[in-house]
C-alpha cells in the first residue's frame, strides 16, 4: 500500500473511528462516458448524510473496474486511481495512468501551498494514507459531501472506474444504503485516440471542442 502525505498532519486518520453503520445516500455520480484524449472531466460523487449520527470520515475509494476485494489480477486497487495495470511481463510497474489526476477533491485542490506537508501541486486536503482514497471529514446529519477529482485523459480505450463509499478509513465505520448495502457503482467510459480541438473564438473565449462531437 502506497502512504501519501496530505495537507494535514499530526493524528492517525482512523484514529478513534466508531463501530456501526452510517446511511448515506448518493445525491450525485457523474462522470462522462464519452471523451477524447487531452480532454479535461469530471468525476463527481456526492453523498449525503441520510442518518441520525454524524459520519467520522466521509470517504471515497476510486478502483479499476471494481473495487470488490480480492479482485481479479490486475483489478481493484492493485492498480492506482484512475489507472490501468498492463498485462505484459517484464514491467517493473504494471500500472499505467488512464487519466492524470489536475485537481483532486479537498481544500488544496490546486496543490497545497510551498512549504506544507506535500508541497506545491501536492496530492490535495483530502489525501488519506491509502493511495486509493480520498476522504473529507465528519460529515453531519442531513449535510452532502462532494468529492469532485478534474482529470485529463491520457489513454484511448474503452475503460471502467469503479466507485465505493465508506464512513471511515479502517473498517469499523461502515457507509450503507437504504437498503442496507454497500454504497457503489462503477462509470463505463471509451475515450477516442482524436484529441480534444481547443481554440479561442471572436469573443477571446478558449472553446474545446466536446468529446462527443466527431
Amino acid at each position: 500500500m502506497v502512504v501519501l502525505a496530505g495537507c494535514g498532519g499530526g493524528q492517525r486518520q482512523d484514529a478513534s473511528e466508531p463501530s456501526g453503520n452510517f446511511p448515506v445516500t448518493v445525491a450525485t455520480a457523474s462522470f462522462p462516458a464519452n471523451q477524447r484524449l487531452s480532454e479535461r472531466a469530471h468525476l463527481v460523487l456526492a453523498i449525503r448524510n441520510a442518518g441520525s449520527k454524524a459520519i467520522p470520515n466521509i470517504a471515497v475509494t476510486i478502483c479499476n473496474v471494481t473495487c470488490a476485494y480480492p479482485a481479479p489480477r490486475g483489478e481493484g486497487t492493485s492498480a492506482a486511481a484512475f489507472a490501468q495495470d498492463l498485462q505484459m511481463q517484464g514491467l517493473a510497474n504494471p500500472s499505467r495512468p488512464v487519466w492524470v489526476v489536475d485537481r483532486p477533491p479537498g481544500p488544496c485542490n490546486y496543490g497545497c501551498k510551498a512549504g506544507s506537508p506535500g508541497g506545491e501541486g501536492g496530492p490535495g486536503g483530502a489525501v488519506t494514507a491509502y493511495s486509493n482514497t480520498w476522504a473529507l471529514g465528519r460529515l453531519a446529519p442531513g449535510q452532502t459531501a462532494r468529492f469532485d477529482w478534474a482529470v485529463t485523459a491520457v489513454a484511448p480505450g474503452h475503460h471502467v472506474v469503479a466507485w465505493e463509499v465508506a464512513a471511515g478509513l479502517n473498517g469499523k465505520a461502515k457507509a450503507v444504503t437504504g437498503a442496507g448495502s454497500l454504497p457503489h457503482g462503477t462509470f463505463t467510459v471509451n475515450i477516442s485516440s482524436a484529441p480534444a480541438q481547443t481554440y479561442v473564438n471572436n469573443n477571446g473565449q478558449i472553446v474545446t471542442t466536446p468529446a462527443n462531437n466527431p
